[in-house]
């Protein structure tokens, strides 16, 4: 039986060289048998959310914040906020996520609570995750709302430091590194 990671956050393994993923901690929206949907929390875009929500949309937009990729995969506009009323899918305790554009145009009017607007996302097919995981590309911890929703650029190496210290020092000094580990 398949564990959801729902949640979850996948932190990139240093030897992960995707440049989609470097250094990336993506939270896990959604985790089935069917694959999963995560969105990057550490990648922001040059893309202010106002400027494109008077692209796109005739409602005013109340938010000033920069528009994350949330990674390679094409996708809609997407949130991340704290309003249970307005969720498609509760992700954690306290972080809802959703698509449906009567949500986001309420939720970026009256732009109450924390809130992250993601373009793109990360997808899984099914059984993809597991194996990557298995593969050593991904760390795990635990998503908190906290975290989720005030997340900085530095959000790797502040949870690779409470995970795994001695990783998260290495990968700031690669010169530290032997050029092959695995001869050690």
């Amino acid at each position: 039986m398949m564990k959801s990671r729902q949640g979850q956050l996948l932190l990139a393994a240093p030897s992960l060289a995707d440049p989609n993923f470097e250094r990336s901690v993506v939270l896990i929206v959604q985790h089935t048998g069917e694959g999963a949907l995560g969105l990057v929390l550490n990648r922001p875009t040059e893309t202010m959310l106002r400027e494109a929500w008077e692209q796109v949309a005739d409602s005013p937009c109340h938010v000033d914040q920069p528009v994350h990729l949330g990674g390679p995969c094409e996708g809609p506009l997407m949130l991340l906020h704290s309003r249970p009323d307005r969720s498609q899918i509760e992700v954690l305790a306290g972080v809802h996520f959703t698509t449906e554009p009567e949500d986001i145009a309420w939720l970026l009017e009256h732009h109450e609570g924390a809130l992250r607007a993601f373009a793109g996302y990360a997808g899984w097919g099914p059984r993809q995750l597991e194996g990557e995981l298995r593969g050593g590309s991904w760390r795990l911890a635990q998503g908190d709302a906290d975290l989720v929703l005030h997340a900085g650029e530095d959000l790797w190496t502040q949870v690779m430091n409470a995970i795994d210290p001695t990783e998260a020092h290495l990968s700031r000094n690669p010169h530290l590194q032997p050029p092959d580990p695995s001869v050690n």
